[in-house]
């Protein structure tokens, strides 16, 4: 993929995530084509995708389809579905598609190969974005992206400045990291800090890190996940973590969590990717996470009452 290009590229799962990257990129001229739900789609399709920016409101003309049979041609797939359904969207892109793995959690691009053979890149992204209705995305805080390769593959990192100078383009953003893997688990120990407190407490970040009670939980819940992480092997950036999760606090003080999103929704949450993930973990290699274990469980019930 040439740099001087404008490859077209496929959203699968637009959301609220996949809607405002793939908004951007196509307000910058790129051609995107929007797949999701049909009550999404259909506004799209009548009055444009209405962009509600921290910069700008703006309607933006996209194509938009529910078949999701339209990644196949795409030649990058920004793969934006729930990390629940993983493995059944991975074999949606075609075979000659760049995939971009734009999820929460550590592992999907493993699952995705598990399942394909395809080696995805990961994506890294801090948005806050939430659809405020058919067809509207809500931004309040950030909207960037950092991408790496983690599988040595000369294909895909000869693409890497080419897809992060597209979004850059875009007013996106985007930075290759050579530890893209560290990058990851960065922000998935924030998540943990926040999802499943942002989801119980039904409050937003500001008010998450004003409390004081909270901020030890959201502490304690950090400390494990680093913990677990080195136990791992795994490379973290050299970078006060529990100092990166505060700044989320500031930068994004208006955002709910996804996982607070997916509850208010009657949606099944993503907790098995994030807290979930790190009990998990932890208990391979016996690691203790007893703050994690108590908020996956609160978030679980919450699910099940919500059926």
């Amino acid at each position: 993929m040439s740099a001087n290009t404008s490859p077209h590229v496929a959203v699968l799962g637009a959301g609220a995530v996949g809607c405002y990257f793939g908004g951007m990129l196509a307000r910058a001229g790129v051609p995107v084509t929007l797949i999701g739900r049909a009550r999404h789609v259909d506004a799209v399709q009548a009055d444009g995708l209405f962009l509600d920016g921290l910069r700008f409101q703006e309607r933006i003309r996209v194509s938009a389809t529910t078949d999701a049979s339209a990644a196949r041609d795409a030649d990058i797939v920004l793969f934006c579905v729930k990390t629940v359904d993983t493995e059944s969207a991975a074999k949606l892109p075609g075979p000659d598609s760049l995939v971009v793995s734009l999820q929460n959690g550590v592992d999907n691009v493993a699952r995705i190969r598990s399942v394909t053979g395809v080696e995805a890149i990961p994506a890294v992204v801090y948005v806050a974005a939430a659809m405020s209705a058919p067809g509207r995305v809500k931004h309040s805080g950030r909207g960037d992206l950092v991408i790496g390769d983690i599988w040595e593959n000369e294909r895909l990192r000869r693409s890497l400045p080419a897809i992060a100078g597209m979004f850059e383009r875009a007013e996106v953003p985007c930075r290759v990291s050579d530890n893209v893997e560290g990058e990851l688990w960065t922000k998935m120990i924030i998540n943990c800090a926040y999802n499943a407190i942002s989801a119980l407490g039904r409050a937003k970040y500001a008010a998450l890190v004003r409390d004081r009670l909270t901020r030890d939980l959201m502490q304690q819940v950090t400390e494990e996940a680093i913990t677990v992480a080195r136990a791992g092997g795994v490379r973290l950036p050299d970078v006060d973590l529990m100092e990166a999760v505060w700044q989320i606090g500031d930068a994004m003080a208006e955002a709910t969590s996804s996982t607070a999103q997916d509850i208010a929704r009657g949606n099944r949450t993503e907790i098995d990717s994030l807290n979930g993930y790190i009990v998990r973990r932890g208990g391979e290699l016996g690691v203790p996470t007893p703050a994690n274990r108590t908020l996956h469980a609160l978030v679980k019930l919450l699910e099940v009452a919500n059926t």
